[in-house]
């Protein structure tokens, strides 16, 4: 096996040991699995079952059930007896936490169990602890005490399990010797599963969930890299980014951090968590998996000998200042109006720009678009910002040589006898795609690394193009070409769901390694009008670099996406919230749906909102908590007061 995978070039998938969950087999040679969560409280057996169907008739191939207590764990019997009733086989997974005893009940129900190894033994109390190695192995030995027992009832069942490590609810004692780290969750799973293994209990899925999908990648590699190691073996592994949030951004963050697992052959089944009812998900779920159905090995992409960054970790590739466009600089967007015969200058308020008239002055957004490619030279004076690319040979005809800039093919570019800006050029390289002709690649480097005026645009034809492009990259940097580069994703599909999974898996797949200076996406705009794309494009633009922690240019929600543990209207609650903080440009905000996995899982943002009891709510600042019990009515109001004591807080802008 090639580092972490068994191919970076072409699609592989990862071999896995298959498992077996009811009538489901999970891993192997098996298709990749989709499944989702209810959201309903799991006493209440009749709408759990109808959630389910719901679920199932989505397409669901397993459906997870939160099972808190014992009470709700025993009452799986009920719920799965009126599945079986209504002619329903599909299996069920029981989502345990803090309590072994329920597992251990649930176990002998349902197909699957769930545990997390944060919390089934161990506790968390944002505690420092020390351990010597001798404390710390007889703190394995307990756990093995308390999970034994799971682990033979699973295997006298025929029960699957999940071993499931969430980045923010790991223990004090992982916390204590590992930090807040991916290495620190792989470990977490790993002391569970040579547990299982001790046991001679091999029906094992493992997961590697974080709502940062650069942490959720790193820490996903590093367990298939450890259990290789140790086991010489992987175990079938479940995707899913956790606490996404909702709408677009909740399923752009799920569709990178999946998705770059994906493109890689890593991954057995997969849950895209948002904070809308769970039929919903199961659509982004297929739009995901459906892309490696009929895909093949691709030959014609040479293979990597040597591999110029560390998969494990997130390092922005090194690049020097050409313009706005690399170096420190975050990556610039760049918006296509190719298609368009005229441009006005309404046409720009699609990509955040308005023109206002009586006052002759351009107002920007948050998120507006660095660059246009364009056919023409515009007729109006362009906002301070904005600057424009046009193809060299109508670049030539131009004479505003400061806010315009030439796009050229390798040919131009090599042509010493062609016109060519003296401060901006961008070359379009292609990355090895097939039909197309060989470029000259040493002589093209020599060129180009020794041009300080030159971006370089990549992009292939291929159906692997992401590899195709991370292939390019690597050639770049064994070559020591550092110039910028910009990322070009085309998608052809003819809606604008399927697009956005195309845009994030592509382009988000290159921003978590830490490639990529800039982004440009093109589309075939169908029936829609080209300005209504062009805002959809900008805003999943902006939402994937917000996304892959590289341009910062909104509030961020992460948003679990309730279950039966959560204590109010989880959907409602974030709407209300986002409602009146999405101006706070770069602060991370957790609505959580209970106590679960409210301080865990928001280790991450800035300011928590989490379920402690019905109809009450606790606020963090961090992981502090600031205010206990805050009855639900006020809640809201209550957070924007400790957004304005920690100078979190700022007026919305007047909009005219």
């Amino acid at each position: 096996m090639l580092f972490y995978a068994e191919s970076l070039t072409g699609y592989k998938r990862l071999k896995t040991r298959e498992v077996k969950v009811g009538n489901l087999l999970i891993g192997g040679n098996n298709p990749i699995r989709v499944q989702t969560m209810t959201t309903t409280d799991t006493m209440d057996t009749m709408a759990t079952v109808e959630q389910c169907i719901r679920c199932i008739e989505a397409g669901a191939e397993l459906v997870r059930i939160t099972a808190p207590s014992k009470n709700e764990a025993e009452n799986l019997q009920h719920i799965k007896n009126e599945l079986h009733k209504r002619g329903y086989d599909v299996p069920l997974v029981a989502d345990i936490h803090f309590t072994p005893n329920a597992a251990e009940i649930a176990a002998r129900i349902v197909e699957k169990v769930r545990v997390n190894p944060g919390n089934y033994v161990d506790k968390k109390k944002f505690e420092q602890l020390e351990y010597t190695d001798e404390e710390y192995a007889e703190e394995i030995e307990r756990i093995r005490e308390r999970f034994t027992p799971l682990v033979k009832i699973c295997k006298e069942h025929g029960t699957a399990m999940r071993i499931g490590t969430n980045h923010g609810s790991l223990s004090d004692r992982i916390m204590s010797r590992y930090g807040d780290t991916a290495i620190g969750m792989v470990e977490s799973a790993m002391e569970f599963l040579r547990i299982a293994r001790s046991e001679d209990y091999h029906q094992v899925v493992l997961s590697m969930k974080s709502s940062n999908p650069q942490v959720m990648v790193q820490a996903y590699r590093l367990l298939v890299h450890h259990m290789m190691n140790e086991f010489g073996e992987c175990y079938p592994l479940h995707l899913g980014v956790t606490e996404a949030g909702d709408g677009e951004d909740g399923r752009i963050k799920s569709a990178i951090g999946i998705g770059t697992l994906l493109e890689d052959g890593i991954g057995d089944t997969i849950r895209v968590s948002l904070t809308e009812d769970p039929e919903f998900e199961i659509p982004v779920c297929r739009d995901l998996v459906k892309r490696y159905h009929e895909r093949k090995y691709n030959e014609a992409v040479p293979a990597i000998d040597k591999l110029s960054y560390n998969p494990f970790e997130y390092k922005r590739r090194n690049s020097f200042e050409v313009g706005n466009t690399g170096a420190k600089h975050v990556p610039v967007v760049i918006a296509d109006y190719s298609k368009y015969d005229s441009i006005k200058t309404t046409d720009l308020e699609s990509i955040g720009y308005h023109y206002d008239e009586p006052s002759d002055k351009w107002f920007i957004g948050d998120a507006a678009a660095d660059y246009i490619f364009c056919n023409k030279q515009l007729d109006f004076e362009l906002p301070g910002t904005l600057r424009v690319l046009l193809m060299q040979e109508q670049w030539t005809k131009v004479a505003d040589k400061e806010k315009y800039f030439p796009l050229m093919e390798v040919a131009q570019y090599l042509d010493d006898a062609i016109d060519k800006s003296s401060s901006i050029n961008f070359v379009m390289i292609d990355c090895y795609s097939e039909g197309h002709p060989a470029q000259p690649l040493e002589k093209i480097f020599s060129k180009i690394k020794a041009d300080t005026t030159a971006i370089i645009c990549l992009s292939s034809t291929n159906t692997n193009s992401m590899q195709s492009i991370r292939r390019m990259f690597v050639e770049l940097m064994n070559n020591k070409v550092d110039n910028p580069v910009v990322i070009i994703c085309d998608s052809t599909h003819t809606s604008m769901d399927e697009s956005l999974v195309h845009y994030a898996v592509e382009s988000g797949a290159l921003l978590v390694d830490g490639f990529g200076d800039g982004i440009c996406f093109g589309h075939h705009y169908g029936n829609r009008s080209i300005n209504h794309q062009n805002k959809t494009l900008n805003s999943i633009a902006f939402g994937i670099l917000q996304a892959t922690r590289t341009r910062i240019s909104k509030t961020e929600y992460i948003s679990c996406p309730s279950c039966g543990r959560t204590l109010f209207d989880l959907q409602e609650t974030t709407a209300r919230i986002r409602a009146v903080t999405n101006h706070l440009k770069g602060v991370k905000i957790a609505i959580m749906g209970c106590i679960v996995n409210g301080p865990g899982e928001m280790a991450d943002a800035d300011f928590g909102y989490v379920g402690s009891g019905v109809g009450k709510i606790t606020l963090y600042r961090g992981k502090e908590v600031v205010k206990r019990a805050v009855p639900s009515e006020v809640a809201v109001e209550e957070l924007i007061n400790l957004l304005k004591e920690s100078n979190a807080w700022v007026d919305a802008p007047v909009v005219a």
